[in-house]
């Protein structure tokens, strides 16, 4: 996977098409993400003890890596990205349109 934990994405498709936020949490066996104020579902809960009332909890819920772009923080465009080789056998992520190192 080329997106991370903490890179800023573009969401391309789906109803929040159009926003940026940062991956919280990334599920590399599902192929998903999960990104911050985007997919977000109501949950209710329970009240824990009686004399607390129940409520509704906001919750982020992944979505399909298919769907986001890496907003590069050099050139700020959504782009693709790829794999330079460096010194030592060392991988390095790159920005398709800029050339720079990520």
């Amino acid at each position: 996977m080329r997106i991370k934990k903490g890179d800023n994405v573009l969401v391309i498709s789906g109803k929040d098409k159009g926003k940026v936020g940062k991956v919280l949490s990334v599920l590399p066996k599902k192929d998903k993400i999960v990104v911050e104020n985007v997919n977000k579902l109501s949950k209710h809960a329970k009240s824990k003890r009686q004399d607390k009332k129940g409520q509704k909890i906001q919750v982020d819920m992944p979505i399909d890596i298919s769907n986001v772009l890496f907003k590069c923080p050099k050139c700020n465009k959504a782009v693709r990205t790829g794999i330079k080789i460096g010194e030592n056998k060392k991988k390095f992520r790159i920005c398709k349109k800029c050339k720079e190192t990520i």
